[in-house]
C-alpha cells in the first residue's frame, strides 16, 4: 500500500502586515481543498516589490506567527529569509518538491494575478511544481476566468482551480496608512498583531 501523499497549500506575500483577509483566504483554501495545512510564507525580497517593503523580514514573519498561533493548520515558513537578490516562486517551489517528494503543493493566489501570470519568472516551472488555487475574491467574471485558465493550461500545462472566497476589501497598504494617520486597525488584523505593530512602532510617522 502506497503512503498517503500530503496536500499542502502555500500562501505567499509580503504580509506587511498580515491581515484578516490573508487569514480568511488561507482558511478557505484549507477547507475547500481538504489540505493538510497551509504554509504562510512571507516573501524575502520579491522582485515585483523591490524597495517597497516597509517592515523587516523578521517583523513580518513574527507578525504572521502571532496571527496563526491558535490555528494548528496554518503554519509560518521563513524559508525566504535567506539573503539573496530576489526570491522567485519557481525556485522556492522546486526546492520544496525536492525536499518533500511525498507532498503535493497548492499555490494560492488571487484570480486577478492570472492575467499577468505569463510574465512571472519561469511560469512553466511553477506549473510543473504545483497546482494553483485561484481565489475569485476580486469579482473576476467567471467567463473571463474560465478562458484565462484554459489559456494558461494550454501554454504551461497548468492545473488551476477556482476558489470562491469572500470579497474582503482590506489591504496591507490600507493598514499601514491607517497606522500612519493614527486611525484604528482593530479587527483589520488579529489583536496580537495590532499590539505588536504599536509596540514596535511599525508604520508610524518617523
Amino acid at each position: 500500500m502506497e503512503p498517503t501523499r500530503k496536500k499542502v497549500g502555500i500562501l505567499g506575500g509580503t504580509f506587511d502586515p498580515i491581515h484578516t483577509g490573508h487569514l480568511i483566504l488561507a482558511e478557505a483554501a484549507y477547507e475547500s481543498f481538504s489540505l493538510d495545512y497551509v504554509l504562510i510564507m512571507p516573501n524575502g525580497n520579491p522582485p515585483h516589490k523591490a524597495g517597497q517593503v516597509n517592515a523587516s523580514m523578521a517583523d513580518r514573519t513574527h507578525m504572521a506567527e502571532l496571527a496563526v498561533s491558535d490555528n494548528p493548520h496554518l503554519k509560518v515558513s521563513d524559508f525566504e529569509k535567506t539573503p539573496q537578490d530576489y526570491h522567485y516562486t519557481y525556485a522556492t517551489l522546486e526546492f520544496l518538491k525536492r525536499k518533500h517528494p511525498d507532498t503535493d503543493y497548492y499555490f494560492i493566489l488571487g484570480a486577478d494575478s492570472l492575467v499577468h501570470f505569463h510574465t512571472w519568472m519561469e511560469p512553466k516551472r511553477i506549473c510543473d511544481a504545483c497546482s494553483i488555487l485561484a481565489a475569485t475574491r476580486d469579482h473576476m467574471e467567471s467567463e473571463a476566468l474560465t478562458r484565462r485558465i484554459q489559456e494558461l493550461s494550454g501554454m504551461f500545462g497548468a492545473h488551476i482551480y477556482p476558489m470562491e472566497t469572500p470579497n474582503i476589501d482590506i489591504s496591507s497598504n490600507m493598514i499601514r496608512e491607517r497606522v500612519h494617520n493614527g486611525r484604528s486597525i482593530r479587527y483589520y488584523v488579529p489583536a496580537a498583531v495590532e499590539e505588536y505593530i504599536y509596540k514596535q512602532g511599525l508604520y508610524s510617522p518617523a
